[in-house]
């Protein structure tokens, strides 16, 4: 690791995640019969936080409480645990069990540092990777987590950036990339931007086990305010990017790119009408390897389109509002939205007024 062990310091800001409800036994045979379930955090009308794991047709089978807004899901499929993490700038993660089996286990971050809202774990589940904020020195870090000995924290290694935000783990198993927003925040300042006029975000890789940085790519100087966020990899092992812009408001910057190693990062050109439906703002990527597309999705512009990977090309746009949760789902993608609707491949909606969906929605493979 590139810096030694932190003590834990702070207090469990995020302690008492527990279970929402008892599941009944019903719920726990759909839960496990399902060949796909789907994991997202969520706001609850009456203003309480969780994560929900979701069937295909869009049930909520299993809920756990959060002591604040989750943001991303990820999951392991050798303990077959999941983590939900705190949104920006949370100071808590939650280990839990899909099935409801296990209780909930928190995370605390430790002194100086907060959570970006995503990570991924190693291939052979030994090890969690977690973005986080170096906020007094204004830089992202990897804090690497032993999820064999409850995920102590056993080390970080840099980003080589800024603002670190989404994180992947690549196919050879070893190199992670890591989307560097270039955005400066503080906890001190909330959720406030602090370097606008000075951002410079870039796509990086890092070697996981060495923590040395293997390549890093910045956007042309025109385009630092456009920051990069979030990633899926494609069939190819491609990366796909989507970006969130941070200049003026009548400018209307390509939003969506991919990456390739050892090759610049190539931003794809789109139609003009749903480039501008984005309103400059991507909110989640989601790649569907089986059908060779990816899917990019704008809470701000109520849209969501799929690109053909391998031409670049839109192969189909939708007009949601508030959408932003999107996972792969058969041939085609699942979808929530702010306004408690789930989206289904075959184009079914399904409600659930008392939830607020949020961000980002996970595929958990062979449930259970």
């Amino acid at each position: 690791m590139k810096t030694p062990l932190f003590d834990r310091r702070d207090f469990l800001r995020a302690a008492g995640a527990s279970f929402a409800s008892a599941m009944a036994p019903s719920a726990w045979a759909k839960t496990l019969a399902a060949d796909a379930v789907f994991a997202t955090a969520f706001i609850k009308r009456d203003g309480s936080y969780g994560a929900a794991i979701l069937s295909e047709a869009g049930m909520v089978l299993h809920a756990i409480d959060l002591p604040a807004r989750g943001h991303d899901v990820t999951f392991d499929p050798v303990s077959k645990r999941s983590v939900v993490f705190a949104r920006q700038p949370g100071t808590f993660a939650v280990v839990f069990d899909h099935t409801g089996r296990d209780e909930p286990l928190t995370i605390a971050s430790v002194s100086g540092r907060h959570f970006f809202g995503h990570g991924v774990f190693s291939t052979d589940g030994a090890l969690l990777y977690a973005t986080e904020n170096d906020f007094d020195n204004a830089a992202g870090v990897v804090g690497v987590y032993d999820a064999r000995a409850k995920f102590k924290r056993i080390g970080e290694f840099p980003t080589y950036g800024m603002g670190s935000h989404e994180l992947l783990l690549l196919g050879d198993g070893r190199t992670i990339a890591v989307a560097n927003g270039g955005i400066e925040t503080h906890p001190d300042f909330g959720r406030a931007e602090l370097n606008i006029a000075t951002m410079k975000p870039s796509y990086v890789l890092v070697d996981r086990l060495a923590g040395d940085l293997v390549e890093k790519h910045e956007l042309p100087p025109a385009l630092h305010q456009l920051s990069i966020r979030h990633m899926d990899i494609d069939r190819s092992g491609t990366v796909w990017f989507g970006c969130q812009y941070r200049g003026p408001g009548m400018d209307r910057p390509l939003l969506v790119g991919r990456a390739a190693r050892g090759k610049d990062l190539q931003l794809l050109d789109m139609p003009q009408d749903v480039l501008s439906g984005f309103r400059n703002y991507i909110g989640s990527v989601a790649a569907n390897p089986a059908a060779g597309t990816v899917a990019v999705s704008s809470p701000e512009g109520n849209s969501l389109a799929v690109i053909d990977t391998a031409s670049g090309r839109i192969v189909a746009t939708n007009a949601l509002a508030e959408v932003c949760g999107v996972a792969p789902d058969g041939a085609s993608f699942i979808a929530t939205t702010g306004a408690g609707e789930i989206i289904e491949a075959r184009g079914a909606t399904r409600s659930e007024p008392d939830y607020v969906w949020d961000n980002h929605m996970l595929r958990i493979e062979e449930a259970g």
